[in-house]
């Protein structure tokens, strides 16, 4: 079965639904993951993905970043001269209301109001200001490292800013 559109996760609704002892067959997530890179360097330049909006972001849309950044640095820097984190965890569990699709299924499938639904996936929910990625290079690669975090912000559900914590000379003498 295919995932359904991420505009129906992507709005904080409720409380969290964490309590995975309680429920029964709650998939694992996408992204296992979450550091690359060299973590025992100190690196030039650090820049942050930071959320605008407050939103859930599915851990397949985390997998996807992921891949995505790591796809692109390693072939540009190589595995020692970056570092990047992903930082939220998706903890929360989206659940769904199995309805009957296909042919003639409109008329049966009314369901119940408001239904439980069971688990379908995970998300991590982030709010307004939040870091999502934290990502590191020397001062050769910033100009890569800042258009892989803009190309990796494409990937999520919520319009994404990029901070520089570390390196702001650098990345205005590449004129980035």
């Amino acid at each position: 079965m295919s995932t359904k559109p991420a505009r129906m996760y992507t709005k904080l609704e409720g409380p969290a639904y964490t309590r995975r002892k309680f429920m029964g067959g709650v998939p694992y997530p996408k992204i296992t993951t979450f550091v690359h890179g060299n973590r025992h360097r100190d690196f030039d330049v650090e820049l942050h993905l930071i959320a605008e909006e407050s939103c859930q972001i599915r851990h397949n849309a985390l997998e996807a970043a992921r891949i995505s950044m790591n796809r692109k640095l390693t072939a540009a820097l190589g595995t020692e001269n970056f570092y990047f984190q992903i930082r939220p965890y998706p903890h929360h569990v989206l659940r769904e209301h199995k309805m009957a699709t296909g042919a003639g299924a409109d008329r049966i499938s009314s369901g119940m109001k408001l239904a439980f639904g069971k688990p379908v996936g995970t998300a991590a929910r982030v709010h307004s200001g939040d870091i999502i990625v934290v990502a590191k290079a020397n001062g050769s690669g910033a100009k890569v490292l800042k258009r892989t975090l803009k190309k990796a912000s494409i990937k999520l559900p919520t319009p994404c800013k990029i901070r520089v914590i570390k390196g702001k000379q650098i990345l205005d003498r590449l004129g980035v």
